[in-house]
């Protein structure tokens, strides 16, 4: 009995001794934690205050600390960043849907300022600027070692003035220079078509801008006679989170559409579908390319992964991470990656895209020409341009009009990927 009791007290010494040693050292970690924090903050001073005294320029002391946080935001990620005051107003301004400059979304890749998509419609897209291309400078400026938000804040400007962009194009030889006119940017975030000859609805979304959901709903409201759905998302660079998961959400009736997951557990999310939002159950192909990206990649991605869609084009730009805006004060604010986004089925999309399951490179579809049929053809098209000329014009209008609401088989020859994803709802449609 004497020995159990010593084995007990033993026992219990060695406890008491091990927690003691323990508690002593997560304290020490503790203190060596605070310490580092400490040292790296008295080096931080010294050095802002060796550049306030010896910096061949007399730079003062807020101007310093503003260009230690840009510096700081951008070497975390590409897409961080520091908002000054006209970069946070400039930022309030997009997700209107009007704003001014060219109309292209850009970003970073492997360190260059690349071009995720030109918007439709717009300067830049009418002087033919494309996804993928990497502008190298602006006017008289190197972009090398610029932030994004300099980028836009000097591709920005008034109305009516001229910007030339100097880019890097993949199959170009050398650089390529652009002169874009700049002008009020306003977008109608979503139209829509049918394909002539076939009950096929193509839904173009060119951003995820604050219409989106309401334009798609009243698109399908409209046109409930069709038999499957294009979504035409190549070169929708993204934006609000909420118009892409209330996008999805009218197609996937269960389950998860994204969610986030970040470092501090606060920031996780999962964004679910509502059975009672669903609104068709309708075959659906969906168009991406290099140019899609962000809320792009979750639409395409979740519906890949829910097997609700048959993705069709080439891989997206593959940005997945999350952003938010953080106040500094009233006028400036941080642009901070807090979370990455995931797909359902638990892939990432940062740095990775969207792999289509057809994969098809854009161009014309290969067919075989009749010659004697387009100068039938033309013929034909110059008759009756000639009556209209008697008619006052009136068809000219009937057919612009006509033409505006439908995707010509013309059109279509003319878009292999396009073409590629109408057949894949004729596939589905037969399959259903």
């Amino acid at each position: 009995m004497k020995k159990f009791r010593l084995a007990v007290i033993g026992f219990i010494t060695t406890l008491v001794g091990t927690s003691l040693l323990l508690s002593t050292t997560l304290f020490a970690k503790s203190e060596n934690n605070q310490n580092s924090r400490l040292a790296a903050l008295a080096k931080f001073t010294r050095v802002v205050g060796t550049i306030e005294k010896y910096y061949v320029d007399d730079i003062n002391i807020s101007d310093i600390i503003d260009k230690s946080i840009e510096g700081l935001l951008t070497n975390l990620d590409a897409h961080s960043s520091y908002l000054n005051e006209k970069s946070f107003k400039d930022l309030q301004v997009q997700t209107e849907g009007e704003f001014g400059g060219l109309g292209i979304t850009v970003g970073m890749r492997k360190g260059a300022l690349t071009i995720i998509a030109p918007m439709d419609g717009t300067p830049a897209y009418r002087a033919g600027v494309k996804a993928g291309d990497i502008i190298l400078k602006i006017d008289d400026k190197s972009t090398l070692n610029m932030t994004i938000d300099e980028a836009v804040s000097l591709m920005r400007g008034k109305p009516k003035t001229d910007i030339v962009l100097t880019i890097v194009r993949e199959g170009e030889s050398k650089p390529l220079k652009i002169k874009i006119t700049r002008d009020i940017i306003k977008i109608d975030s979503v139209y829509t078509k049918t394909i002539e000859g076939e009950k096929i609805l193509y839904i173009r979304i060119v951003n995820f801008d604050k219409k989106v959901v309401k334009g798609v709903k009243e698109a399908l409201s409209k046109h409930r006679d069709v038999k499957g759905i294009i979504m035409d998302l190549r070169n929708n660079p993204g934006g609000l989170l909420n118009q892409a998961v209330g996008l999805v959400d009218l197609f996937v009736d269960d389950g998860i559409i994204v969610s986030q997951k970040g470092r501090d557990k606060a920031e996780n999310r999962e964004y679910k579908a509502n059975k009672s939002t669903t609104l068709t159950k309708l075959p659906v192909a969906v168009l991406i390319n290099g140019g899609s990206a962000s809320a792009s990649e979750i639409v395409s991605g979740s519906l890949q992964d829910h097997k609700r869609a048959i993705i069709v084009g080439q891989k997206s730009f593959g940005k997945g991470s999350v952003q938010v805006i953080l106040p500094v004060n009233e006028k400036e604010a941080l642009r901070l990656t807090i979370a990455r986004y995931y797909l359902p089925s638990g892939r990432t999309i940062q740095a990775v895209g969207v792999t289509p399951d057809i994969e098809v490179y854009p161009g014309k579809v290969p067919h075989k020409v009749d010659e004697f049929a387009i100068k039938e053809k033309e013929l034909k098209k110059h008759l009756e341009s000639e009556l209209d000329k008697i008619d006052n014009n009136k068809k000219i209008e009937k057919d612009e009009k006509k033409k505006k609401n439908i995707i010509t088989n013309e059109d279509v020859l003319n878009d292999l990927q396009l073409k590629s994803a109408i057949d894949t709802i004729k596939i589905l449609t037969i399959s259903k």
